[in-house]
């Protein structure tokens, strides 16, 4: 799996995945800090990445648009600190692979994750 961590969420992340054995880059590694929401999906959509991300825009444009990739993991969690993010997703990584290959949209929140299938709609 090929992960895009987004702006919104630290590079720490990616360095994380990428230590745990995942190919991982933060929107800063290619340039895109500055980059819209739209082209960060577009980037990804195309390089064949899953994006990472605190920002609810991506759900959206997945609605919106109805494509059935890339999948996103949205974190929604009251713990903000980038150890802890990391922590959940590797966690639970091997539970939710399918559904991001597959094409999904995954919602870390405190008390539960939400897996829902795309495309939406």
């Amino acid at each position: 799996m090929n992960f895009l961590i987004d702006n919104a969420l630290s590079p720490i992340i990616a360095k994380g995945l990428k230590e745990a054995g995942f190919e991982s880059m933060h929107v800063r590694d290619v340039g895109m800090s500055a980059s819209s929401d739209p082209v960060i999906f577009e980037y990804a959509k195309q390089n064949d990445q899953i994006i990472v991300s605190a920002d609810t825009d991506f759900g959206t444009l997945l609605a919106l648009w109805k494509y059935s990739k890339p999948s996103v993991i949205l974190f929604r969690t009251s713990d903000k600190r980038p150890q802890s993010q990391l922590s959940l997703l590797l966690t639970h990584i091997s539970e939710i692979k399918d559904a991001l290959i597959a094409g999904s949209i995954i919602v870390f929140e405190d008390n539960r994750i939400r897996i829902r299938t795309l495309p939406i709609g």
